[in-house]
């Protein structure tokens, strides 16, 4: 009933605002539904900064999606993607969950959303020799354990990206997303 309501909503795009916490409600219910559940969960990851410039730290902290939004600027699929796919290697690599960041080193492409997840969760670092940039890595990240020199490759799926996700950010580049969405609203007041 409640999905209804929001499909029946969407029909009628006269208002072009959404609703965002009608949104991730929708979302949480299709997760749910759809036993992805592990989602929501994923957008969490443990760490501890062993070494600083004065000594040791023992702090553990958790790290959250929210987190690294405000370190990157805003929310996108590639962040949240770069950032769960850095916990899949890390967690090959730290299996007790808790990742040390000064333990850690991190090839990245050069995607600045890519960046940002490898930078903040690893705490990877240039002049640390710790965070490096590659375009022509095999995968998204190469992701290695210092002290024992296990490294794993993560790559995403062929397919797994809906191709919608570059068509619409190529536009946005090309500044055509605004007359793009306006059409799109044209067309859909005439849907009933």
């Amino acid at each position: 009933m409640y999905i209804q309501a929001i499909l029946k909503e969407s029909l009628n795009v006269r208002v072009m605002m959404i609703n965002v916490n009608a949104l991730r409600r929708l979302v949480c219910l299709l997760l749910l539904q759809c036993g992805c559940i592990a989602l929501l969960s994923a957008q969490n990851q443990k760490v501890i900064d062993t070494d600083f410039s004065k000594g040791q730290l023992v702090n553990i902290q958790n790290i959250k999606y929210n987190d690294l939004v405000k370190f990157h600027g805003h929310s996108c699929d590639g962040l949240l993607e770069g950032m769960q796919a850095l916990q899949l290697g890390l967690k090959v690599l730290y299996p007790n969950g808790v990742v040390d960041r000064t333990n850690t080193r991190v090839v990245s492409k050069a995607s600045p959303c890519l960046t940002d997840a490898a930078i903040y969760l690893t705490g990877g670092r240039y002049q640390y020799n710790t965070f490096y940039v590659d375009n022509n890595i095999p995968g998204m990240y190469i992701i290695q354990r210092i002290d024992n020199g296990k490294t794993v490759v993560v790559s995403r799926n062929e397919n797994v990206k809906p191709a919608i996700i570059d068509i619409m950010g190529n536009k946005a580049i090309a500044k055509e997303l605004y007359s793009s969405f306006i059409k799109t609203d044209i067309i859909n007041k005439n849907v009933r």
